[in-house]
């Protein structure tokens, strides 16, 4: 089996990718810069290396001395606000940085590559669920950055075809380790599940609740919740598919259903056994009311079911993570 390096993976998906991998008898090797990542994630025993990506002389020495043959790709900025506050830094953490990685992967003879993207590149689409081959319209630079990244990968495949590349879009990412090894440590992280956790906890004093009159069933906007684990999990299955032979591809990786953000937070409530202090807020530029996955060639593509798809599990498994469970 390959021996794979993950970028990011002293992070929160990385690090649950990294619990993957080991869990399904994966050799590990890990790159972060330690920037947004966390020491304490990586597990003991795998090799940690502090250094950007974008350093391709590093990458270069990596992938020779430690006989890396697959590369599952984490690493990068991810905030909507902040790119569109700084499209620079996204252009060049995500696009520039992705680029001299997969060169150097390529150059290093590298066969596999995982790569983190983004539902956002689909934009504020009308069409939901949300299909693979739907036309992207990113209006952030973070998700403009992502799908730049897929092009350039999907270019390379085609010019040196021993090299192959599972895209995963990720939907809402949200929950931790079940076996609580790992989970949300980033304070900066925004997602909605976060934010309601850290409310929970006393980290917040009110969650808002950002429009509650979009055409949904409760006025307030619709999304796909994926578990962490769930997704780790679906990483390791596309790292299995290409190195049985299968051909580069673009995937969702989501349940195909969506929740409200009332539902989620009411459910949030009943398995914590007590009402959060709640704000109704103004919408948010750029908020799609209803975003879901079509999973329709995912599930036909990888030999992966997803094992966490009560939201009720994500939610505990949160709540248990930042300490407001037992």
């Amino acid at each position: 089996m390959s021996k794979v390096l993950v970028t990011g993976g002293a992070g929160y998906i990385g690090g649950h990718a990294v619990l993957a991998l080991l869990d399904a008898g994966r050799d590990v090797v890990v790159l972060d810069d330690l920037s947004t990542g966390f020491r304490e994630a990586v597990p003991a025993g795998v090799s940690l290396h502090q250094g950007d990506v974008a350093d391709s002389t590093l990458v270069t020495r990596l992938i020779a001395a430690e006989n890396i043959d697959a590369v599952m790709h984490f690493a990068g900025s991810i905030s909507v606000p902040e790119s569109m506050a700084e499209p620079g830094k996204y252009y060049r953490n995500n696009t520039c940085a992705t680029l001299s990685l997969a060169n150097a992967c390529v150059e290093g003879g590298v066969r596999g590559f995982i790569f983190s993207s983004t539902a956002s590149v689909y934009g504020e689409t009308e069409i939901c669920p949300c299909a693979e081959d739907a036309p992207p319209a990113p209006v952030s630079p973070y998700a403009a950055s992502k799908l730049m990244s897929e092009r350039m990968l999907a270019d390379l495949e085609s010019a040196h075809p021993a090299f192959r590349v599972a895209r995963l879009r990720y939907f809402n990412v949200a929950g931790a380790d079940p076996a609580g090894r790992t989970g949300q440590r980033n304070p900066n992280a925004a997602g909605l599940v976060k934010l309601a956790v850290e409310t929970a906890v006393g980290k917040r004093d009110t969650l808002e609740i950002f429009g509650d009159d979009y055409p949904t069933r409760d006025g307030t906007c619709e999304r796909d919740y994926i578990h962490v684990s769930d997704l780790a999990a679906a990483h390791v299955a596309a790292l299995d598919y290409l190195e049985k032979g299968g051909a580069g591809t673009t995937l969702n990786l989501g349940y195909g259903r969506g929740y409200t953000v009332l539902e989620l937070v009411a459910a949030l409530e009943k398995v914590l056994g007590r009402t959060l202090n709640k704000r109704r807020a103004p919408r948010r530029p750029g908020d799609p009311p209803r975003y879901f996955s079509d999973v329709t060639r995912l599930n036909a593509t990888l030999d992966w079911r997803p094992a966490h798809d009560d939201l009720d599990e994500i939610l505990r498994s949160a709540l248990k993570w930042a300490g407001a469970l037992a």
